[in-house]
């Protein structure tokens, strides 16, 4: 019963909140604003959009191939039809609860590959550590090209640079105290999950030990690059974007993708969090919510038919 209540919670309270937001929004855009988002949404030049979901799967194909890598290592040979499908499904899956997605892609490799989950798993927390990584990389060179413009608005929030690397530095502080917890102490808590995470531990492991790690390296700078692109391109689709300057786009690009964590798949949160940090640099709100909710909605459906069809491929293309 408690599993039941919590499942459903995890489920219901991003999308409240995701609803929530999109009724704030539009309670506090006046009819005009509004008016003009349907016209930016009438006028807007698709063949953007459609170059921007193209990008979009091209960054699912980099990881897919990227899974290889980390499979072959273990001395698994998967087919890369199964691999693709299974990325796309996985994202299908993250619009309802999120990150359940990881769960369906090894649950679903084990079924077509017979690769165990708990080796399939470890690698895409693997996968997952990696692209933190890379994102971080992002939001450090996107701060550095903005810190001005980022100082003098958290000073007008009352929020100052000390408050905010006190908080960083105890913020890592934690982290490593972690990490030496997990690696060096011989508490019999630690050992019994160090025991339960094994296969986990293995797949994540073997991004560092594996022979072609350099080539997993380049594809996990591909996929991300593909990212930034794709929502890059969407900015020629709207006449009022099409000026928006690169170092803008990567603070637009890296605030949205922030927000996708905090709803289910962005709903409300993306287009919010794009309009908020295009009112930053003085382009006006109906705008930034307008391309927010263009790029948002078609990328969204993208994931949903992408998914649906390789749900439906992925049986009928493995048929003994």
């Amino acid at each position: 019963m408690k599993n039941s209540v919590s499942k459903w919670l995890t489920l219901l309270i991003p999308l409240l909140i995701g609803v929530g937001i999109i009724y704030y929004q539009y309670t506090t855009l006046t009819s005009d604003q509004i008016d003009k988002i349907k016209i930016s949404f009438q006028k807007a030049n698709y063949n953007y959009i459609y170059l921007s979901l193209v990008i979009a799967v091209l960054g699912h194909w980099f990881r897919a191939y990227r899974w290889k890598f980390a499979l072959n290592h273990l001395g698994y040979q998967t087919q890369f039809k199964n691999d693709f499908l299974t990325v796309c499904i996985s994202y299908l899956v993250n619009l309802t609860i999120p990150r359940s997605g990881e769960i369906s892609r090894a649950a679903l490799l084990k079924k077509y590959e017979n690769v165990p989950f708990d080796k399939a798993f470890g690698t895409i927390v693997a996968e997952r550590i990696v692209d933190l990584i890379l994102f971080f990389i992002f939001v450090i060179i996107g701060f550095i090209l903005q810190f001005d413009t980022l100082y003098k608005f958290l000073l007008s929030k009352d929020i100052t640079l000390h408050s905010i690397l006190y908080f960083a530095l105890i913020g890592i502080v934690l982290f490593v105290a972690f990490i030496f917890i997990w690696i060096y102490a011989e508490w019999s808590i630690i050992k019994k999950l160090k025991k339960k995470l094994s296969g986990l531990t293995e797949g994540i492991m073997s991004v560092y030990r594996m022979e072609k790690k350099w080539w997993y390296v380049l594809h996990s700078f591909l996929i991300w690059i593909c990212y930034l692109t794709m929502f890059y391109v969407a900015i020629f689709a709207l006449e009022e974007t099409v000026n928006i300057p690169f170092d803008v786009v990567i603070m637009g690009f890296i605030f949205g993708s922030l927000a996708v964590g905090f709803t289910n798949g962005g709903i409300g949160a993306y287009p919010l969090a794009v309009s908020l940090i295009f009112a930053l640099y003085g382009i006006p709100e109906d705008v930034g919510t307008a391309f927010g909710y263009l790029v948002w909605v078609s990328q969204t459906l993208l994931t949903i038919v992408l998914g649906l069809i390789c749900y439906l491929l992925l049986p009928i293309l493995n048929k003994k």
